[in-house]
């Protein structure tokens, strides 16, 4: 899934945590920041921790703190936004309205965020469309896990609202998710490439007639 799903403790409340803890999160979080425009700008093989630390203005040495080696500190990037992105689109298909209304609600929430968060989608479209990093941590295992999970997930939209007639059964719930995702990664690709002529579509339905409307005139 093109921009699916970070977080890994960006949901946890400073407030309880030391001054010094905060100083941790705000240090890591830098760094984090930085690598990620930096890959997104000249890829992962381009990229030498050296660099990551003096754009993120720190000693070498405090990076190494955080994280063991650049693979290590790509991996914690990666699946931390993998992470936030995940936790919006859960939120949309589990929000009101009848199925239709989820399925809109997701292909909207789905182009909001990677509009918003254009570097960690070209990353993440390199992960997931078989030009990977070659990352001996196992990371392309891990974020296609996610992504089944997702579609798991996905899938019961489909299939509740055939269950309710609202949907007709041409096809098994979970490969209708697959096909949604598919589709809406092809208009993600186009974006990404070139965002001016193929611009992703603000009106979910552009997107979700393909399924419901179809190309032939009745």
């Amino acid at each position: 899934m093109a921009c699916l799903r970070a977080g890994g403790g960006q949901g946890l409340k400073t407030g309880n945590l030391s001054r010094r803890e905060r100083e941790r999160l705000w240090q890591r979080k830098e760094m984090l920041a930085a690598a990620l425009a930096l890959f997104s700008e000249k890829g992962y093989h381009n990229v030498s921790m050296q660099e990551i630390a003096a754009a993120a203005e720190f000693a070498i040495g405090t990076l190494y703190k955080f994280f063991q080696n650049k693979e290590d500190l790509y991996k914690a990037l990666v699946l931390e936004q993998a992470d936030r992105f995940e936790a919006a689109f859960l939120a949309a298909i589990k929000g009101p309205g009848d199925e239709l209304e989820k399925l809109r609600s997701f292909v909207r929430v789905r182009g909001e965020m990677c509009r918003n968060n254009l570097p960690f989608v070209r990353l993440f479209l390199a992960e997931t469309k078989g030009a990977s990093y070659n990352l001996k941590a196992g990371l392309d295992a891990e974020i296609r896990r996610k992504v089944d999970a997702f579609l798991e997930k996905l899938a019961r939209v489909f299939e509740s609202g055939m269950k309710n007639g609202r949907f007709q059964k041409i096809a098994d719930p979970y490969a209708l998710a697959v096909a949604l995702d598919s589709v809406i990664d092809a208009f993600l690709l186009l974006w990404v490439e070139s965002p001016e002529r193929h611009p992703y579509p603000e009106d979910p339905d552009v997107i979700l007639n393909i399924f419901f409307k179809g190309l032939i005139n009745p």
